[in-house]
């Protein structure tokens, strides 16, 4: 049996509150008017490693950023480049399929091990799956298309990160 405390993540209070206003990001500050179970928001807690934890946020206008469990974050990306602006837009457009599979929750939880916890924002309420990624089973087409679709975005995000720092090297 794992002890209980190897399987959570130390993190910073930075971390915590950043995710918490993330995940209780009000619709209103979109200038649309959104059907009460339509996603606007997607925030998913990614296991990187057994000591990095990352929060990916993803918004309908095609916002994406990752803070970290350390404190750290990436921010910005999607003013400059538009690749992950379409990625990001297609994730939370494609996002509401994965309700049925998700719970409504008021607790947000960090996920434990490598499992990755999904939060869905909606002007009704805030909605949370699991993934396990590599057991996704071919019986859950939604949840593997949405894997597939958040992995864009983090190939995206990654893509964006090596831009900056190349740019910053130049400088």
């Amino acid at each position: 049996m794992p002890n209980k405390m190897t399987e959570r993540y130390a993190v910073t209070q930075k971390y915590l509150m950043t995710r918490g206003q993330a995940i209780n990001f009000p619709a209103r500050f979109f200038n649309t008017n959104f059907k009460k179970n339509e996603v606007f928001g997607v925030v998913i807690d990614i296991p990187m490693s057994p000591t990095v934890l990352t929060s990916m946020v993803c918004f309908i206008n095609g916002a994406a950023n990752l803070y970290f469990n350390n404190g750290g974050e990436y921010t910005g990306a999607s003013q400059k480049y538009r690749n992950l602006v379409q990625a990001t837009h297609t994730l939370v457009a494609n996002a509401g399929q994965l309700i049925p599979k998700c719970e409504k929750t008021k607790t947000y939880d960090l996920p434990k091990g490598k499992t990755h916890n999904i939060f869905l924002l909606t002007k009704n309420a805030i909605y949370k799956t699991e993934i396990k990624p590599g057991i996704i089973p071919e019986t859950e087409p939604e949840l593997r298309t949405f894997y597939v679709l958040y992995q864009r975005v983090l190939n995206e995000l990654r893509s964006c990160q090596l831009k900056d720092d190349a740019a910053a090297r130049k400088a």
